[in-house]
This record gives C-alpha cells, sequence and structure tokens, in this order.
C-alpha cells in the first residue's frame, strides 16, 4: 500500500465506525514465535537437517531447509494446513521471524513482493511458496526421508521428558496401538471406501505414549486394510526404540482388532508385557454365560462391575493365555453388559481389577489421536499428476508423476511432527494454570494472539494483545526447563 491509509468503508450499524487499511505489521500468528522457541530449546530442526537428504543444488538453493521445515510445521501448528496458506501469509513479520535463520531484524528489512532478485545464494523475504512447499514434501518423500521423519516423533518426545527428568528415562511406559481414520476426498492412490467408517479413508497406525501423551510413530496404510494390517512389523521395532531412548521398561496396549497369534507370540518371547481387548466370539459367550447374573438383593444406586480369571485359548493360537471376563451393570438396562481382555500380566503382577483400570486409561490415547485428526486435521491431498505448464508455459521435459501415497504419507508425518511440538507448549501450560487443556483450547488462547510488530533501530518489538499476556509469561517461565538434551 506504500504508506498511505485508506478509508475502506462505514458500517450501517454504527456510522461512528470507520473501516481503514494502513501498513502496520499486524498478525494474528504470535505463537509461531511459541513454536519457534519450543523448537530452538530441543534442536529437532538441526538434528532434523543432519539426517534428511536435500537433493537441491545449494548454489540455487534460497530457502533453507531448516526453514523450509520451520515453516511447514509453525503453518501445521498454527492450523494453516493448506500450502496455498503460506502464500497469502508470505509476508506476516511474525511468521518471518520465526521461520528465519538471521539474527535481528534482518528478515523484516524487505518485505517488497518480488524483491528477492536472481542471483546465486538468494536471501528469502518472505515465507516460502506454495509450489516451494510442494517441493520440500515431494524431497521428504523418499524412503529414507520418511525414515527420518518418523523417528523425530520419538526424538521430540524423548528430548522433552529427559529435559523435564533432569536427563533421565522413565522407568516404565506403556504403548498405545491403534488404527484411525483418515477422511479424503477425490480419489487419492490407495484410499479406498471403508464400510466401518462409512467414508473414503486413508487407515494408518497410530503409536502414543500412555503416560505423556507423545506421538512416537504413524505408518500410512491403505483405506480398506484390517485393522491389525502390519502391525507386528510396527510394533517390535518401535519397542526397541523407545526403550533405548524414552524408557527401560515398555509394555503394549491394544484394542480387539489387533490380538493374533504371531503379535501376542512375538511379544511373550520377547517378555514385553501386553494387554488387549478379545472380540467376542460363541465360545466366549458361552464360556461368559454362567457368570452373566447379578447376586441376589436390591442392586445398589451405583452401577456395579465385576471380573473372572479364565484361561481360554482360541482356535488359532497355540497355547492358552490368560483371560479376563468384565461384567458392567448399566443404568438404566435390564442385561448385562460383557467384554473380554488377554494378557500376558500374571495374577500377581496385575489382578483383575488393576487390570481393568489399567485398559480402560486407553481413552487419553485415544483423545490424542482424536486431536490429531480434529485439531490439525492433515489434509492428504497429493495425487499423482503430471505438471503440464511452468508459469504459463507449457515445459520441454516433463516431470514423472510423483508418488502421491508417500506424499500422503509425509504430510501425516509432518502434522504429527507439528503435533507433538504443540503437545510441548500443552504440557507446560498446564503446569502454569494446574488444569487440563485441551490442544484446541490451547491454539486459541496462546497461539491465535493478535499482535504488533514495531520496528526500532536494530531490535523488533512485539506488541501482544492484553489477555494473553499472564499465560505467555507463565508458559515463557516454563520453556526455561527445556534444555538440549543429547537422546
Amino acid at each position: 500500500m506504500q504508506g498511505e491509509t485508506r478509508r475502506l468503508f462505514t458500517p450501517e450499524f454504527n456510522g461512528s465506525l470507520q473501516i481503514e487499511a494502513r501498513p502496520e505489521r499486524l498478525s494474528s500468528e504470535s505463537g509461531a514465535i511459541l513454536q519457534r522457541e519450543v523448537l530452538e530449546r530441543l534442536g529437532i530442526i538441526d538434528w532434523l537437517v543432519e539426517r534428511l537428504h536435500d537433493p537441491r543444488d545449494p548454489a540455487l538453493v534460497t530457502h533453507p531447509l531448516s526453514e523450509l521445515l520451520r515453516t511447514h510445521i509453525l503453518l501445521l501448528g498454527q492450523g494453516w494446513r493448506d500450502q496455498d496458506d503460506a502464500d497469502r501469509l508470505r509476508y506476516d513479520s511474525v511468521l518471518r521471524l520465526a521461520v528465519s535463520d538471521r539474527k535481528s531484524i534482518s528478515p523484516l528489512l524487505t518485505p517488497t513482493p518480488g524483491a528477492e532478485g536472481s542471483g546465486p545464494l538468494q536471501v528469502p523475504h518472505g515465507l516460502a511458496s506454495q509450489p516451494t512447499l510442494s517441493r520440500l514434501v515431494r524431497a521428504l518423500s523418499s524412503q529414507a526421508n520418511r525414515c527420518v521423519l518418523n523417528e523425530a516423533l520419538l526424538e521430540v518426545a524423548s528430548r522433552r521428558i529427559k529435559a523435564l527428568n533432569r536427563g533421565h528415562r522413565l522407568q516404565a511406559l506403556t504403548l498405545d496401538i491403534d488404527s484411525l481414520p483418515v477422511e479424503v476426498h477425490g480419489h487419492q492412490p490407495g484410499s479406498e471406501y471403508n464400510g466401518h467408517f462409512h467414508a473414503r479413508v486413508y487407515h494408518p497406525l497410530i503409536a502414543t505414549a500412555a503416560q505423556t501423551g507423545d506421538l512416537l510413530s504413524v505408518l500410512l496404510r491403505e483405506g480398506n486394510v484390517h485393522t491389525a494390517e502390519g502391525s507386528l512389523e510396527f510394533i517390535l521395532p518401535l519397542i526397541d526404540r523407545v526403550e533405548r531412548a524414552l524408557c527401560r521398561v515398555a509394555a503394549v496396549r491394544f484394542d480387539a482388532g489387533f490380538p493374533e497369534e504371531r503379535l501376542l507370540g512375538s511379544l511373550e518371547q520377547r517378555k514385553t508385557h501386553y494387554v488387549a481387548r478379545l472380540k467376542n466370539n460363541p465360545v466366549l459367550d458361552r464360556m461368559a454365560a454362567p457368570y452373566l447374573t447379578r447376586p441376589p438383593g436390591r442392586p445398589p444406586l451405583e452401577p456395579r462391575t465385576w471380573w473372572y480369571e479364565m484361561t481360554y485359548q482360541a482356535g488359532s493360537w497355540t497355547r492358552g493365555r490368560r483371560v479376563v471376563l468384565v461384567v458392567m451393570e448399566r443404568e438404566g438396562e435390564l442385561l448385562l453388559h460383557h467384554f473380554w481382555l488377554v494378557t500376558s500380566y500374571s495374577w500377581d503382577e496385575k489382578p483383575g481389577s488393576d487390570l481393568l483400570e489399567h485398559y480402560r486409561k486407553r481413552g487419553a490415547a485415544e483423545g490424542s489421536m482424536g486431536e490429531l485428526i480434529t485439531v490439525l486435521a492433515p489434509a492428504l491431498s497429493s495425487s499423482p499428476r503430471q505438471k503440464t505448464h511452468y508459469r504459463d508455459e507449457i515445459p520441454t521435459d516433463l516431470t514423472s508423476p510423483c508418488n502421491s501415497f508417500a506424499h500422503n504419507e509425509t504430510l501425516l508425518l509432518l502434522n504429527a511432527i507439528a503435533y507433538n511440538v504443540l503437545h510441548v507448549g500443552r504440557v507446560l501450560i498446564e503446569r502454569v494454570t494446574g488444569e487440563g487443556w485441551s490442544l484446541g483450547r490451547f491454539r486459541e488462547r496462546l497461539l491465535r494472539v493478535a499482535s504488533r510488530m514495531v520496528l526500532h533501530s536494530r531490535r523488533a518489538v512485539l506488541i501482544l494483545e492484553q489477555t494473553a499476556v499472564e499465560l505467555w509469561n507463565g508458559l515463557w517461565k516454563q520453556l526455561g526447563r527445556l534444555r538440549l538434551a543429547e537422546s
């Protein structure tokens, strides 16, 4: 706008109100500063840059890999799930400072669009554009780079937990394994209509840390695969990594779709404890029938729960295993509800009441996975189309179609990393306030905060809206507890 003030319009409901546009550095993305501070204190971007392969010619690079990674992660954390949003936010002052490798106010000195010049080692004057971010996703979608992104999930969790526990690993940790639907639109490669979810979806496997809420691993799968498809190859290597980086002893907890002989036998062979729910079948129904009765007498006001210890061997199992029948009353229902748990814990290690309480804590993991889908809302929309035009011209050499399934897994992994970064902030603000915070509330109260950037000589001042100051102050003090912890 070249410095002028423009009067836009006056609302009819109040003629004293005027709407104007002024060339001030205003932003609603103040939380990007908090996210950048989390990334910086954990050192995770440097960790990623050291391990990721960047196929670009260094002499032609405008946006370093570190800045591209920050751009993608910060935008996802702020709620901008589409790469097209980067174009609209390209000259946002807060985002430019939060993303840049450069110090002082140099990232803000040339805000004019199209001022990047044409020589080698160009200096970025704004966020990377949508095409640049798309090329980043393509570069990260190689098998080796996707493995690094997946390892970064555990690395973020490990560094946070060690930093808050004076460098010590946890004594024990439970891994919650589950699958969940990621709904897509259009015919993305590998997506299928899933009758259970009544939608066209991908059906990824997700692993979370029960006691801490961190995402530990993600595996994208086709939309019509069985719940347990690939679970053995997913779980066993993850347990080894978790016990090296995060805890001394790991256990596993999963739902009724997972128990099968290969997985249960492998966990027992490596002495890893598990708890899982079993699907009801005619044999289990016959075993449960004698116990589906209430004791004599008037029932109490509160619904009751009973459990019974047994041994059960499914037709596909090689041996009998300990199972627990859980019988429950439900308010207003005449018939009793029941379900089965199978476990490798002995009765002495976890009696029936403790086992049931342990299994019910899966709800926290389901909440974490739900927040990934509802708050981050991954937009998996890569399709194998060739580029037919480049800058309004037909290219002489058509690019080969991309591996869209790998691209979509990369996008899901970047969303999972963004989730873990937000989760760090959520854990710290819970220490400040002493109450639980949803990820959505954390974003709205601390990240999507209005601010104004003021430049003074070589210093930039970010002026926050007053309602966020107390929470920001408390969180900033807690950030001091994060130290660069080598895993």
